[in-house]
């Protein structure tokens, strides 16, 4: 069983550090070793909330993502991540973010003992935009590799064809491409896949659930717990 939780970055640093760990050795096998997710800022922003993906007990992490809140203090890693190329990312952060506010879902990864499962590529997507509108977030960036433009897509994000050229960057690297999206609808998800928008849903009404998930290497028990505890 796997065991997919949601938690503020400054609340649980033991965890922050095993979800950058686990995600620094996922880049390395794609050859990145200099990137905007690496760094630890993060863990001490109070705007920062991590989705973990672990063994029952917590001693594995098999993936995650974050999510971060556009605020004054802490620049997101999108932001970073594309300013050198195109700075208009962030007058364009900044008017989203006084217009209900806004973030990135950024540093999705899983492991490779995972792959196939969907755990990177389904779960881990539904469940930032999920969290998003219990963040009480308007919109939602992301940073996304060929592989994952289709993904969050079906969740209801869109190429943001104001940065770059027509939303492509080349990144972390110069032989990598990636897309900026923009999700500008996180409580109605009218761009949705109305497949993917119906499990959203779920995953709000009911945040704390386990379920039996059908992929192409076999069924997957995971539970949920997507309420976010603040200390």
């Amino acid at each position: 069983m796997i065991k997919i939780r949601v938690f503020r970055a400054i609340d649980d640093i033991e965890s922050c550090q095993k979800y950058l760990e686990g995600h620094v050795r996922v880049l390395k096998i794609f050859g990145i070793t200099m990137i905007t997710s690496a760094n630890i800022e993060w863990f001490y922003d109070p705007n920062t909330y991590v989705i973990i993906a672990e063994s029952e007990d917590g001693v594995k992490v098999y993936g995650g993502a974050r999510i971060q809140i556009a605020n004054s203090t802490f620049t997101i890693h999108l932001e970073r991540a594309v300013e050198d190329f195109d700075s208009s990312i962030h007058e364009l952060v900044n008017r989203l973010a006084e217009n209900g506010g806004t973030g990135e879902l950024c540093g999705l990864w899983n492991s490779r003992e995972v792959a196939g499962y969907g755990l990177g590529s389904i779960y881990l997507g539904r469940v930032g935009v999920a969290i998003a509108k219990f963040l009480n977030l308007n919109s939602l960036f992301a940073l996304c590799a060929p592989s994952t433009v289709k993904n969050c897509m079906q969740v209801g994000f869109k190429v943001e064809t104001s940065l770059g050229n027509e939303g492509l960057f080349y990144y972390p690297k110069e032989d990598l491409l990636a897309t900026a999206v923009i999700l500008k609808d996180v409580v109605q998800l009218s761009s949705a896949d109305p497949f993917e928008r119906e499990c959203i849903f779920d995953l709000r009404l009911n945040p704390r659930q386990t379920t039996i998930q059908d992929s192409a290497k076999g069924e997957m028990k995971i539970e949920f717990d997507l309420v976010i505890p603040h200390k």
